[in-house]
């Protein structure tokens, strides 16, 4: 292949371009990962209003297929930093050759833990669930398990369009698979229409139906565009490449292990809430849901800053990347100010919206998720320049340190100080946040400062 440029050296930026360019590129992905969060609120809803074991078990079986996904996406999201330097630096062959071993990482990672699915039911007794929960778990994994898979390599390939920016492609096939979703729960799930009521295998085959549908929507869509055809991502597919195999994997594998580390601080901080009370965990889980939502604004955004920070670090434009990370720190602050204005002027109409009136502790549950989201406004400061800091990073290819940064900020220093500020020290759910925001604020400080030390060493 030509070593030609793919894009021509970019003249110098204002401040207002770079944010400009970060909206176009970021907003789409703050719709799809809205929507995927949208897929997940869908089947909680319908199967809700199938039965209660049902839905505890599609809980449990979603949690542990959450968890085994984010250990294996850190391949997936290792793609968009590489795929954006080699863009940067005009190296279409590193392109198709990084994507492509992702992908093969990724169906390797999907086969090798669908026996945890398979063999789920064992685990979930262990773990002292009811056998009935548990074996309905495990019904729901044998099939869901089978979109491991799928729901990977759509990882890759999203990394690779945003790469690209092509992010709009990514939205708008998550909202059709959003809809998707939802006509097949409805058919599957309750038997509409004269198909087999199926419960929570009915789910399990809608999620598979959606997972192939995206991936075989945005693999056709980079094989058959026009203007990505030329990287020839599926031609001779089978071939190995040891080389980018290799970079693919020590990226991606300590990103995997980072969103676990994350995902484990709330899972923790969701068993201990359960300690002081069903009510502070009903207000715990509400006010998760809200604070998830803003978030998802802030990951849109970091994975956007990687895609401009890979393709300021392969150009070797030290400027364009110090400009372009200073814009995408400022808009996240923007974005939390009106967050933080949002959560103390109306909380309790916040955490009404997901409570029935009519239920009998709906004013308690209010009142506690208020004084919670009240905490959320400094969690949602480091929290966003946590991300922002891991997206920057990503972009310049920084991911094994960072890995033990978060996990120290994370479970050395953010669920100690939960339980010693919730238990030890009295004050209960409100310390319990406290502490999960002195975590985060940790790894936002530490994740900062190795961003920019690292570019100060460049431009020494």
């Amino acid at each position: 292949m030509s070593s030609t440029p793919l894009i021509s050296p970019q003249p110098a930026m204002t401040r207002l371009q770079h944010m400009r360019a970060l909206l176009v590129l970021g907003l789409p992905l703050v719709g799809s990962h809205l929507a995927q969060m949208a897929l997940h609120v869908t089947d909680t809803v319908m199967l809700g209003r199938y039965g209660v074991n049902e839905l505890a078990a599609v809980v449990l079986g979603a949690g542990l297929f959450f968890v085994v996904f984010i250990l294996g996406s850190g391949f997936g999201i290792g793609v968009m930093g590489v795929v954006a330097g080699a863009l940067g630096s005009g190296d279409e062959t590193q392109v198709r050759r990084a994507t492509r071993m992702g992908l093969w990482l990724s169906i390797l990672y999907g086969v090798l833990v669908f026996p945890v699915m398979w063999f789920a039911g064992p685990v979930f007794r262990t773990l002292g669930q009811e056998a009935v929960v548990a074996q309905l778990a495990q019904d729901y994994l044998r099939i869901a398990g089978l979109g491991m898979v799928p729901a990977l390599v759509i990882m890759v390939l999203k990394s690779h369009l945003a790469a690209n920016e092509r992010t709009q492609v990514v939205f708008w096939v998550t909202l059709a698979a959003v809809g998707l979703n939802i006509a097949l729960n409805w058919l599957l799930i309750f038997g509409n229409w004269g198909m087999p009521e199926l419960g929570v295998r009915g789910a399990a085959l809608a999620s598979f139906a959606v997972q192939m549908f995206s991936a075989l929507a945005l693999a056709g869509y980079a094989a058959w565009v026009p203007a990505l055809r030329h990287f020839n991502l599926f031609q001779r597919f089978w071939r190995p490449d040891w080389q980018a195999f290799g970079q693919i994997f020590r990226l991606g594998w300590p990103i995997g292990l980072t969103g676990l580390a994350e995902g484990g601080l709330f899972q923790a901080s969701a068993l201990m809430m359960g300690w002081l009370g069903t009510m502070q965990l009903a207000a715990h889980g509400i006010a998760l849901e809200i604070t998830a939502l803003a978030f998802m604004i802030h990951l849109g955004l970091s994975n956007a800053a990687t895609v401009r920070a890979g393709r300021a670090d392969g150009a070797g434009d030290l400027q364009r990347l110090r400009d372009g990370a200073a814009m995408a720190i400022l808009l996240s602050l923007l974005i939390v100010a009106l967050v933080i204005v949002l959560f103390f002027a109306i909380p309790e109409a916040l955490v009404g919206l997901f409570l029935d009136p009519a239920e009998p502790q709906a004013p308690e549950i209010i009142a506690f998720g208020a004084r919670l989201l009240a905490v959320a406004a400094l969690f949602q400061l480091f929290d966003a320049m946590q991300a922002m800091a891991l997206g920057l990073l990503r972009g310049v290819q920084d991911t094994r340190v960072p890995m033990w940064l978060a996990g120290l900020s994370y479970w050395v220093i953010g669920i100690p100080a939960s339980y010693l500020l919730a238990f030890p020290l009295g004050f209960g759910g409100l310390g319990l946040w406290l502490g999960l925001s002195i975590g985060l604020a940790m790894a936002s400080v530490l994740l900062m400062l190795r961003f920019w030390r690292g570019l100060a060493r460049r431009a020494a």
